[in-house]
């Protein structure tokens, strides 16, 4: 059965791997290049000089069955005899070296050309010269070795014939003697003339044979290619050590990178969340598509383009009578309120009706301030305030200024929720929702921070992982796949996030609904509330979340004093911020009330 996955695939992991850990393989590489050049200076240079020698055939020579070639000489013995003991003593006798014959001996080497009856023999020195005078040295002592070798069994055959010579010269004077007194005609004449003349003879062959040997001339060989002083020595080899060490460390480098990668949790790219966390990707945003986490993508901007893709993929997705969605994270952060509310934003655009819930509850009003600067909407009263039935759920909702169709409940005041995400008041909040809008978008918390995300999914109809990378870790993905799956709500896909920019500094103090200065009568608020019901219009882009007084004065106040039966609980800083722009709302909207009734505002 064929690998499904294309080879293309493993090949960008394996590069994207190289691209992730680049400086721990160029290190490595760098290290072992290093190394190889110590290596290089440290170990000891060793010179190689040759010398070639053709060997010539002298009286004596056999042939070996099997030998190296067909002719007289046996130029395996030959290479043997070389690096003898023999040869040596001569050699070292040669260098006048203190060195022994035996160590000598092991620095020598033959080579034997093929066809040839050349013997190449090197020498290994730590100098140049030494090599040189080594390799010359041991050729030398072979042709004198060969020499003395040859003309000493050439003497032995001279001194052996000699003395059958004289033998059969001794022989030859005895048979003339008998020869001399024999009858002639006698059978003793016939037998003593037959001696004579074999005698002689074998005495005329001898003397031929040595009239030659005395005659030869012994040549053993002859240099043909004295040795030179080498220019470079042959180990260490800088080019080729330095090379084998630098592949040796980039080796080394991929494993440490493969290893770093096989222990890195961190999920790094999208395809790390489809591969490793076994999760599809639904939508994948990169730097040049994605803002800073306050902000709200534009419809036909890149990142926009990704959401309006997105959305179409979740409306296919989806079965007959789904409206709820849930977007958790894999990890604390702000991708969760990014993408709930650009998808929000996108489902909005549709014309459909789009109501987004703020379920990340926080512990102060700081941050709920996200989700309202995103949106423009203000950030009370909200979830937190509906649950603990201050309000009800029109007080609740807010219609954003620049997408008439999607309504927003924010996370509301500071007091803490705990508990309320498994109330029945918010069972029955959705089912109203159901009822009353197209879809539901919910920014739920994370997996990894709290159980609320597992509640609030259990009362969804699908759920999306908002994935933002270099934060999320493997095993926080996979766990979170797990706690949707327990709940029984279908799991769409991962959209993946670079790690998003922190708020900019300029931006961090300033109030999350501003005023304008001036507004046009019809923008007035207490212009639309005269208007007929078919008569209204949506607010414009430029306007802001507090169009709606009744509203914004119906917000609950924390009070500064002290609370019945408690201490004195002090204000935070971010909800006086936030009253002071919800009194200058209802003042606002009381001096434009009295300049049209002509009556005098109330003075506070």
């Amino acid at each position: 059965m064929e690998d499904p996955r294309p080879v293309s695939a493993d090949l960008s992991h394996y590069l994207g791997v190289f691209r992730r850990h680049w400086w721990v393989v160029l290190t490595a590489a760098g290290v072992g290049v290093g190394l190889g050049a110590l290596i290089t200076q440290a170990v000891p240079k060793v010179y190689e000089s040759s010398t070639s020698v053709l060997v010539q055939a002298v009286n004596g020579d056999t042939n070996a069955s099997g030998g190296r070639t067909k002719g007289p000489i046996n130029l395996d013995t030959e290479a043997q005899l070389v690096g003898s003991g023999a040869v040596a003593v001569k050699a070292a006798a040669l260098l006048r070296s203190p060195v022994s014959p035996i160590e000598l001996a092991r620095d020598v080497s033959v080579e034997v050309p093929a066809n040839t009856t050349v013997l190449v023999i090197r020498f290994e020195a730590d100098t140049p010269k030494g090599a040189q005078a080594g390799s010359h040295a041991f050729a030398e002592a072979y042709l004198r070795n060969r020499e003395e070798t040859a003309r000493a069994g050439l003497d032995q055959q001279i001194k052996t014939l000699a003395l059958k010579a004289k033998q059969l010269t001794t022989n030859l004077t005895g048979i003339n003697s008998k020869l001399a007194k024999a009858p002639v005609g006698s059978f003793e004449r016939s037998n003593l003339e037959s001696l004579r003349n074999n005698s002689q003879n074998q005495l005329n062959n001898i003397t031929s044979r040595l009239n030659e040997l005395t005659t030869a001339t012994v040549g053993a060989g002859s240099i043909i290619s004295d040795a030179r002083e080498p220019d470079a020595p042959i180990r260490p080899n800088a080019l080729l050590t330095i090379a084998t060490a630098g592949m040796a460390g980039l080796l080394a480098g991929f494993a440490l990178a493969f290893l770093r990668e096989r222990y890195d949790r961190r999920l790094r790219t999208a395809a790390d969340v489809r591969d490793r966390g076994r999760i599809p990707v639904l939508a994948a945003l990169d730097e040049r598509t994605t803002p800073h986490f306050d902000d709200v993508l534009q419809p036909y901007g890149p990142g926009g383009r990704v959401f309006n893709r997105l959305r179409n993929e979740i409306l296919a997705s989806l079965r007959s009578g789904d409206q709820i969605i849930v977007v958790t994270g894999a990890s604390r952060g702000s991708a969760t309120t990014l993408v709930a509310a650009n998808l929000a934003a996108a489902l909005a655009r549709t014309g459909s009706d789009v109501v987004l819930i703020g379920a990340h509850l926080p512990d102060t009003v700081a941050d709920a301030a996200p989700l309202a600067r995103m949106l423009g909407v203000a950030p009370m009263p909200g979830l937190s305030d509906l649950l603990a039935g201050r309000i009800n759920l029109p007080k609740a909702m807010q219609r954003t200024p620049r997408i008439p169709s999607l309504r927003v409940i924010t996370t509301g005041g500071a007091a803490t929720a705990a508990g309320l995400m498994q109330s029945q008041r918010l069972r029955d909040t959705l089912e109203a929702l159901r009822r009353q809008t197209g879809y539901v978008v919910i920014e739920a918390p994370s997996t990894s921070s709290s159980a609320d995300a597992q509640s609030l999914a259990s009362l969804a109809d699908a759920a999306i992982l908002a994935v933002e990378l270099r934060r999320a870790k493997r095993p926080a993905l996979l766990d979170a796949a797990e706690q949707l799956s327990r709940v029984g709500t279908p799991l769409l896909g991962a959209v993946v996030l670079p790690r998003l920019n922190a708020m900019r500094t300029d931006e961090q103090h300033l109030p999350v609904v501003t005023l304008p200065a001036e507004r046009r009568p019809e923008q007035r608020a207490d212009y639309r509330t005269e208007q007929r019901p078919e008569q209204r219009t949506e607010p414009r882009a430029d306007e802001t979340a507090v169009l709606d007084t009744d509203r914004t004065q119906q917000m609950r106040r924390v009070p500064a004093g002290p609370t019945p039966g408690g201490p004195a609980r002090p204000r935070p800083a971010e909800l006086d911020e936030v009253t002071a722009i919800i009194d200058l709302s209802s003042a606002g909207a009381q001096t434009r009330t009295a300049e049209k009734t002509g009556e005098q505002p109330d003075e506070k």
